[in-house]
C-alpha cells in the first residue's frame, strides 16, 4: 500500500507535465504570478487550488469505485467514454478560453475593470481551476500512475481512496508548495503589464484543448452529435460576449438585467437538450479497423482463438480521448521500424478500442493490474503468458518485444 501511495504521489507530480493538462495548468501558473508580491494571497490561491484538486479527485474516485461495486467495468478516465461529458467539458473549455481573451470576466470588481489582477472570487476561481485540471488530466496516464491505480481498483474502498488522495496531493504539490513558501516565489517573474498579453495568449492552448475534445466527440458519436456541439459552441460564445457586455453596462451604471437574463436563457437552451441530442453512435472513425487489413478488432474470444498457433499477438488498448495513446501511435506504432517488425515476425495486430464504453477492455486491464490507458500486451507465439509493455513506448521497445515473442515457438 505504501509503495502504491508513493507511486501515485510521484505519478501525480509527473502528470503536471503531460500535454492534456497544460492548457489548464497554465491558468494556475498565471494565478501564482499574480500574487508573487503578496504572500497571503498566494497562499490562499494555492490552498484553494489544492482544495479543488482533492475534492474533485475524491468525487471521481468515489463514483468510479461505486460503479465498479455495482458491476460496471470502468477505469481511470471512465467519464470521457461518455459523449455527453465530452460535450459539456468542451463547452467549459471554450468558455474558459473566451474568458482569457477578455470576452467576459469571472470575479471582476468595479474598481479593476480590465485588470488581470482581479481580487473578488479568486478563491472560487482557483478551486474551479483545480477541479477542471483534474478532469482534463484523466486522458493522460503518467509513469507510475497505472500500477498505482490498478492496485487501488482491486483494494477495499478505504485503501483505494487513500491512494487516489495521494495522487491528488502529488498533482497539486508543485503549485501548492510554491504558494505556501514565499522564498520559492522569488524565482518567479514579477507581475506587470506583460501578464495581460500572457493571459490572452494562454487562450489559444485552451482553444486547442477544445478542438481536441470536438474531435473526440466526432469519433464517439458521429456527425450529428458533432453538428449539435458546434451549434451549441456558437451559442455559448454569443452568450459569453453578451455577458461581457452586460458586465460593462453594469459597471458604468447602465441597464444590464435584461442582458443577464438573456444570457441565462441562452445557456439553459444549450445545456438542456444535450442529453437527448448527444448519444453514443457509430462515430466518424467507426470503420477505421476494417480499412486497415493489418489490424484486427480485439475481443477476449478472438485472442483465445489465436493463441498458441505459432503467431505472436500484439494488442493495443487505446481510445481516441487518450492522448498518450495517440502520441505512442504517431511516434512508435506507426513508424516504419515497427511496421517492418510486424510484417517480418508475422505478428497479429489487434486493437482494443475504449473510445466508447467497453467492459471487456476494462476487465482485461484490471486483470493485468493496469488502472488506465494505454496498455500494450504482447502474446508469445507459443501461447505463453503475455508481456505488458511500458505506457510510454519507443520503436525499439516494441520491435524487441515482437522479436522475442515471435522467437518463442511451440
Amino acid at each position: 500500500m505504501l509503495t502504491a501511495m508513493l507511486a501515485a504521489f510521484i505519478g501525480g507530480i509527473i502528470l503536471n507535465l503531460m500535454p492534456c493538462v497544460f492548457p489548464v495548468i497554465s491558468l494556475k501558473a498565471l494565478g501564482l504570478l499574480r500574487h508573487t508580491d503578496n504572500a497571503a494571497s498566494a497562499r490562499r490561491e494555492g490552498l484553494s487550488f489544492l482544495l479543488g484538486v482533492v475534492v474533485t479527485m475524491m468525487a471521481l474516485a468515489g463514483i468510479l469505485l461505486a460503479a465498479r461495486a455495482g458491476g460496471a467495468a470502468v477505469g481511470w478516465g471512465f467519464q470521457l467514454q461518455s459523449p455527453l461529458v465530452i460535450a459539456l467539458l468542451s463547452l467549459v473549455i471554450l468558455a474558459a478560453a473566451l474568458n482569457l481573451l477578455g470576452v467576459f470576466e469571472v470575479g471582476l470588481s468595479v474598481q479593476r475593470v480590465g485588470s488581470v489582477d482581479v481580487g473578488r472570487g479568486a478563491f472560487t476561481r482557483s478551486a474551479l481551476t483545480g477541479a477542471l485540471a483534474i478532469i482534463v488530466a484523466t486522458p493522460c496516464a503518467a509513469p507510475f500512475m497505472a500500477s498505482a491505480i490498478g492496485y487501488a481498483l482491486v483494494q477495499p474502498p478505504a485503501v483505494a481512496l487513500v491512494i487516489f488522495f495521494a495522487l491528488a496531493l502529488g498533482f497539486a504539490a508543485p503549485f501548492t508548495l510554491v504558494s505556501l513558501f514565499p522564498a520559492l516565489a522569488k524565482f518567479l517573474p514579477r507581475p506587470g503589464a506583460w501578464m495581460d498579453i500572457l493571459k490572452r495568449g494562454l487562450a489559444f492552448p485552451m482553444f486547442g484543448a477544445y478542438a481536441w475534445l470536438v474531435w473526440v466527440l466526432a469519433q464517439q458519436a458521429g456527425s450529428a452529435a458533432l453538428a449539435t456541439l458546434l451549434a451549441a459552441s456558437v451559442v455559448v460564445a454569443f452568450a459569453g460576449w453578451l455577458y461581457g457586455m452586460a458586465q460593462h453596462r453594469h459597471f458604468t451604471g447602465k441597464s444590464h438585467k435584461v442582458m443577464y437574463s438573456v444570457t441565462a436563457v441562452l445557456i439553459i437552451a444549450v445545456i438542456a437538450p444535450l442529453p437527448s441530442l448527444i448519444k453514443p453512435g457509430t462515430g466518424l472513425a467507426g470503420d477505421r479497423l476494417t480499412a486497415e487489413v493489418s489490424k484486427a478488432k480485439w475481443s477476449p474470444q478472438a485472442v483465445e482463438a489465436q493463441r498458441g498457433h505459432g503467431k505472436a499477438i500484439f494488442v493495443d488498448f487505446t481510445a481516441s480521448w487518450c492522448i498518450t495513446c495517440q502520441v505512442n501511435e504517431k511516434t512508435s506504432l506507426s513508424t516504419q521500424a515497427v511496421q517492418d517488425a510486424l510484417a517480418k515476425t508475422g505478428t497479429l495486430y489487434m486493437v482494443a478500442d475504449s473510445t466508447k464504453f467497453n467492459p471487456d477492455v476494462d476487465d482485461t486491464m484490471s486483470e493485468f493490474g493496469q488502472g488506465g490507458l494505454p496498455m500494450y500486451l504482447v502474446y508469445p507465439a507459443d501461447g505463453g503468458p503475455p508481456k505488458v509493455l511500458p505506457q510510454v513506448l519507443t520503436p525499439s521497445i516494441v520491435v524487441n518485444a515482437l522479436n522475442q515473442a515471435a522467437s518463442k515457438k511451440a
